[in-house]
């Protein structure tokens, strides 16, 4: 089981190394079997990096360019990301997406040059509400699935973690129910049988969007999801540990 935190745009460094202490004390809570990955923002990756001995978690980062050296300002490259000791990038998040504009045919170029990195991707799914309320979303799933892994290598695609993460739920309090997620998985492993027969079976998909201690159990005790990637309920260690652990006693 795979418990991911996205800390998103928060947290001064002063407040990261706070967590970090925290959470890498009470690290022997973590049972096994349970990986935790922290993804902090970008100016917080070495300092986190430096902490993964110490506690039972990975580093992740919150997203990256194609390129592993160039004239792009503002961006930050695979190879900074494996110097730092990440170890997951998450791509096609839904505020890169429907805030940051990025296409299916962006997240593809990223997802494309991870055959060269050692990097596993959190590939991120999921419809808006629009499309859910016209019953839009395996359309738009198996869309997303299809063109965000046109051409992928097989081997950056069997260690890809998939997040399930509808937009209408993304910090706002309102959660989906785990028949929605349980029925949104059923059609990303379908699709993703069509990249290689035994995909689907294989691949870790998690559930995000409004996640917290008191639904997550709801989630995770399904067959076919095998964690979260939590957004707000990460911040604090107490909820972030305090998750975990409701994770781990209903599974």
């Amino acid at each position: 089981m795979i418990i991911a935190a996205n800390w998103k745009m928060h947290k001064t460094r002063e407040e990261t190394l706070e967590f970090l202490k925290e959470f890498v004390s009470r690290s022997g809570e973590i049972r096994e079997g349970i990986q935790a990955v922290i993804c902090p923002p970008f100016t917080f990756l070495y300092e986190a990096g430096e902490k993964q001995a110490e506690g039972n978690f990975r580093l992740g980062a919150q997203n990256m360019h194609w390129e592993k050296e160039g004239a792009f300002t503002g961006e930050v490259s695979p190879i900074m990301l494996e110097d730092a000791g990440v170890r997951y990038v998450v791509l096609g998040h839904s505020e890169r997406r429907h805030v940051m504009g990025e296409t299916d045919q962006v997240i593809n170029r990223k997802m494309k040059v991870l055959a060269d990195y050692n990097l596993a991707p959190i590939f991120c799914v999921g419809e808006t509400e629009q499309e859910r309320d016209e019953g839009r979303t395996g359309e738009v799933l198996k869309r997303q699935v299809r063109q965000g892994l046109q051409e992928v290598d097989l081997n950056v695609l069997q260690k890809m973690v998939i997040a399930y993460e509808p937009v209408w739920a993304i910090g706002t309090g309102r959660a989906a129910y785990p028949e929605d997620a349980r029925e949104a998985a059923e059609t990303i492993r379908r699709t993703l049988d069509e990249f290689d027969s035994d995909l689907g079976d294989k691949t870790n998909i998690l559930y995000g969007g409004s996640v917290k201690e008191g639904n997550i159990a709801g989630f995770t005790t399904l067959p076919q999801i095998q964690g979260a990637l939590v957004g707000g309920a990460s911040l604090k260690p107490d909820s972030f540990i305090g998750l975990i652990k409701a994770a781990q006693e209903a599974g």
